[in-house]
């Protein structure tokens, strides 16, 4: 079988291209350059930067396939970093793996593959997918890494793109992924996992919202009663759940509570005032392609670090839902994404609205 993978220089994606050259597949080696490299830059972060695409080439040497890199500069731009700077200049927090993984890359790899005659795409993604005989439709599975698992990010991929995607290292832990690459003579055996956003590698979020808004806003930090606190210098500095550089100060610590954009304000209260039982979800996709008809008990996972909790999902049309927790969770945020699951299957997911 002649299958595409998604290669991005790191140990994940290069043993899963590796595992599938050791079944017999016909593996080509696709890396996406996702930024203009002619400005010198060496690093655009921790993933995705010239080492990267470098070190996927090398694997693709060592292992003896074809490596192409396909430029996605103007689909990043467009479906990732304009998405995240104007979520948070709504008011909300965004995620952009989600986005990259599953709604860019993902979707384009597909189109790129059936250009090159491939049946299937692979990437090092920490989750599964199954056949379903009885219900003859594509499962997607939690990763059998319980720490490294990345279904959260692919709630988003429809019964075609299921039907085409392999995840090879879904079924490992991570160790068990570093040792194939040892045992392959890999060089990025050790290489690190990247963990910040790739576009933003200082780490200063609301620096490079800045660098993209027209024109920032400041305004007032109140507490649940209205009555004044703080400045502060833009809302998209802000997330639900922040404790940390509020820059004011009271007889108790003080967290975000929500954010009116609006009126420019940043909403604080204390810890307890953060727990939240009902929310709203919309973009709301269904692994199954079908919404359900009615209520359904699940767990749902409200951040990517989140331990999905018992919820009930009442569907309010066929692409948003009404979600109740059974206990209260913290930091409930618009703009994440909410992924519910039922054991280690995954049934959907969609965006937290409010």
């Amino acid at each position: 079988m002649r299958v595409v993978v998604a290669m991005s220089g790191g140990v994940d994606s290069s043993v899963a291209a590796a595992l599938l050259v050791e079944q017999g597949h016909e593996v080509i080696g696709l890396s996406m350059q996702l930024y203009d490299q002619r400005d010198g830059r060496e690093s655009f972060g921790s993933c995705c930067s010239l080492d990267d695409l470098a070190d996927a080439r090398r694997v693709a040497a060592v292992l003896d396939f074809p490596h192409y890199i396909v430029n996605f500069e103007e689909q990043f731009q467009a479906k990732v970093v304009r998405n995240f700077v104007d979520e948070y200049a709504a008011g909300r927090t965004p995620i952009p793996c989600v986005h990259c993984n599953a709604d860019l890359k993902f979707a384009h790899l597909v189109e790129r593959a059936s250009g090159l005659d491939a049946t299937a795409v692979a990437t090092g993604h920490y989750a599964q997918v199954v056949f379903d005989e009885d219900t003859r439709q594509f499962q997607l599975l939690r990763g059998a890494d319980a720490d490294k698992d990345q279904s959260y990010f692919l709630f988003s991929l429809t019964q075609d793109q299921l039907a085409r995607a392999l995840f090879p290292v879904g079924a490992l832990t991570k160790p068990e992924v570093r040792r194939h690459a040892e045992r392959l003579g890999l060089a990025v055996a050790d290489k690190p996992d990247s963990h910040e956003i790739c576009f933003i590698p200082d780490g200063k979020t609301g620096d490079f919202v800045d660098r993209h808004l027209p024109s920032p806003s400041d305004g007032d930090i109140v507490d649940s009663g209205g009555a004044v606190l703080g400045r502060h210098r833009g809302i998209h500095r802000y997330t639900v759940g922040q404790r940390k550089g509020l820059g004011i100060s009271g007889p108790s610590p003080l967290y975000v509570l929500r954010l009116e954009p609006a009126e420019h304000r940043v909403i604080v209260g204390s810890r307890e005032d953060l727990g939240q039982t009902d929310f709203c979800a919309a973009q709301v996709n269904w692994i199954s392609g079908n919404a359900p008809s009615e209520p359904l008990r699940a767990t749902a996972r409200i951040r990517h670090r989140h331990t999905d909790a018992p919820a009930t999902i009442t569907p309010d049309g066929p692409d948003t839902v009404s979600v109740r927790f059974d206990t209260p969770q913290m930091a409930v945020t618009p703009g994440q994404a909410a992924v519910f699951y039922d054991g280690g299957r995954v049934l959907g997911g969609g965006w937290i609205a409010r």
